[in-house]
């Protein structure tokens, strides 16, 4: 896939220097090279990173990593890809790792989709993971959208036909966005009853940015689509 057909002028993010902690900064240092893999633009082999055939999950922009090491911890038959650009989230996550003592979780510190486009081979994923993406509220910011049509292609290149692409958001307009632009893949299938969101999956935590919104009385949708 050539840089023609994903340009990358506009970007889905705005890279802050945010504030690291110690504890994340020594995690970055000393535990990086036990669960980071380096952006490449040689495709990875998932059977040599983790060292066995198992079901794969990307979970892209994945915070301080609430999520993933709770997804990690409950299903150690699976293994985890999460894609991150801020180093404080990455950091977080390895020290969680860390904790738990987790063997199927591997991160990257990079853009999501030069990472897809460049790193992941095709049909090598059977569940894709957006939670929370940035939604760009004000109109002349909406084309740093990460899920727009081109995207969502890219991501069912990326996945085996059988695999599930889950999003969630707490903004409305972002939300019957990401709708329309997933029914509009005549790749995907909606998995919701009624064509539309599906109820909160019992096994997706509750994120310290989901309680947030909870308290501003934010509203959450989200979405389940399988790759046919």
């Amino acid at each position: 896939m050539t840089d023609t057909e994903h340009p990358r002028s506009i970007r889905s993010f705005v890279t802050r220097a945010g504030r690291i902690t110690e504890a994340q900064e020594r995690a970055l240092e000393i535990l990086w090279p036990r669960y980071g893999v380096e952006f490449s633009t040689e495709p990875l082999s998932f059977d040599v990173l983790f060292a066995r055939q198992a079901p794969r999950t990307v979970e892209i922009g994945f915070g301080n990593g609430e999520n993933l090491a709770e997804m990690a911890s409950a299903h150690p038959e699976r293994d985890y890809l999460g894609i991150e650009v801020h180093r404080p989230g990455v950091g977080r996550l390895l020290l969680a790792l860390e904790e738990r003592q987790l063997t199927n979780v591997r991160v990257i510190c990079h853009d999501a989709v030069e990472v897809l486009t460049r790193q992941i081979p095709t049909r090598s994923l059977d569940e894709v993971v957006i939670l929370f993406p940035d939604p760009w509220p004000k109109k002349r910011h909406h084309k740093r959208r990460l899920v727009q049509s081109t995207f969502v292609e890219l991501v069912v290149d990326r996945m085996q036909p059988g695999g599930i692409l889950r999003m969630a958001t707490d903004w409305a307009p972002y939300a019957q966005e990401m709708l329309a632009t997933l029914q509009a893949n005549p790749r995907l299938q909606n998995l919701s009853p009624d064509g539309t969101y599906i109820p909160r999956p019992a096994d997706r935590i509750v994120t310290r940015f989901e309680r947030r919104g909870e308290r501003l009385g934010h509203e959450v949708w989200d979405l389940a689509f399988r790759h046919i």
